[in-house]
């Protein structure tokens, strides 16, 4: 987020004299209440100044930089998920090139009846795969995914900064939304959506637009 010089100026106001009303504020800058009105409005939204009625506008000590990261931590996977790409088990390596070929996704979800996660196939294994000499037409996903528990997972509830984590520290293109499915003394995984670096960077783009 990028101030204008005349909102950097207001802060300061407000943070050597707040609280501070609007009328004063305006004064200060020899603009009136209502030039004034959009600058404040975005200040207030963006969380770097808050205002009480009647008392006026204080400093929230918030920097820009602060103020992006507890946006970002606010925002809940299940907010920002996408519609996720499965396969059966016993889906050929061919239907899952073409499969991710159509649907232009990197990573696929490999789930039984139920939606229930099985392992994951990445566009890294069906590459290796396919030149390895292998019959596409007849091999399964089921052979060359990668199985649970081995797979790296995020909840709806889950922050995007927690599941941004996951995706870098395990250096994967995305992450299985998931849902907890009891199953007697464990439980199970439903997949309900798909995570992965195109949503960070929408979110990114959006904050940068203001959305």
């Amino acid at each position: 987020m990028e101030l204008s010089q005349r909102q950097e100026t207001i802060i300061e106001i407000v943070k050597n004299q707040g609280p501070i009303t609007g009328e004063q504020i305006a004064e200060q800058l020899n603009l009136t209440r209502a030039t004034l009105r959009p600058d404040l409005s975005i200040l207030t939204m963006a969380g770097l100044i808050e205002a009480r009625p009647r008392v006026g506008y204080f400093y929230s000590g918030k920097t820009v930089d602060r103020v992006l990261a507890d946006k970002i931590t606010r925002i809940k996977v299940g907010d920002v998920k996408s519609v996720p790409i499965v396969v059966s088990e016993k889906c050929t390596v061919y239907d899952a090139v073409v499969t991710m070929f159509i649907e232009d996704v990197g990573t696929l979800y490999v789930v039984r009846d139920g939606g229930l996660l099985e392992g994951v196939v990445s566009r890294k294994d069906l590459l290796k795969t396919t030149l390895g000499g292998h019959d596409i037409h007849k091999l399964p996903v089921g052979v060359i995914m990668t199985r649970m528990p081995n797979v790296h997972v995020t909840l709806e509830n889950d922050s995007v900064w927690l599941a941004a984590c996951k995706l870098l520290t395990h250096e994967v293109d995305s992450l299985p939304v998931v849902k907890e499915v009891p199953k007697g003394k464990g439980k199970d995984f439903e997949v309900i959506g798909r995570f992965s670096k195109t949503n960070l960077t929408r979110i990114f783009v959006e904050l940068g637009e203001g959305s």
